[in-house]
């Protein structure tokens, strides 16, 4: 076990010299970490976590075991990302044509405090929004509005979610969790929080 400047990394995980990690962050087990990554502060990262170049993570970000975050991915402060969940950066990967111009690679955005599923594939080049939530073993395959629930292969809209974590139920355009008591309105879509 490697403790520095309050950074943990287990003494089996691989962090590349020039990797920039925040302060309070928790690397475990066989976890790689490439040397053009940049980690927030506060971060958890569980088993078997890969972590490309080029990658961003924001502030309290926790990373279950075996997922791998490609070149192009952006994942913003307090996203979740669940055991074995998938990101990918090319769009039509072949072997024998090789991708390995970065101008193939498609950016993936995940906003603030989204949760993503355990075993779901988020294809590149979406943009999922704040607070969205992602089921368990859903395929992503297109944008995903703020505060949107959906699952499914493909994925679907299915509902909305309070920014706690709870589903929202409407009326009228309204709705009140029921667990945090927050407000909030539905336009035409559009779930913003009532302040």
């Amino acid at each position: 076990m490697k403790k520095t400047k309050d950074i943990f990394i287990h003494k089996t995980a691989c962090v590349d010299k020039g990797a920039k990690i925040g302060s309070g962050t928790k690397i475990w087990h066989y976890s790689h970490i490439s040397s053009k990554a940049k980690l927030g502060r506060d971060c958890k990262l569980g088993q078997n976590v890969y972590i490309a170049d080029n990658v961003t993570i924001g502030d309290n970000v926790k990373i279950q075991n075996n997922v791998s975050l490609y070149e192009g991915v952006v994942l913003e402060d307090h996203v979740f990302c669940g055991p074995s969940c998938v990101f990918t950066n090319i769009i039509n990967p072949r072997c024998l044509y090789p991708r390995n111009d970065k101008s193939f690679y498609r950016k993936t955005l995940v906003k603030r405090g989204a949760s993503i599923g355990a075993n779901a594939t988020i294809v590149c080049g979406v943009k999922i929004g704040e607070n969205a939530f992602i089921g368990a073993g859903s395929v992503v395959t297109k944008d995903v509005p703020d505060h949107c629930l959906v699952y499914g292969n493909p994925a679907k809209e299915k509902g909305w979610m309070c920014t706690c974590g709870e589903k929202l139920e409407f009326k009228e355009g309204k709705a009140r969790c029921a667990v945090c008591g927050k407000g909030f309105t539905n336009e035409k879509g559009r779930v913003i929080e009532r302040k």
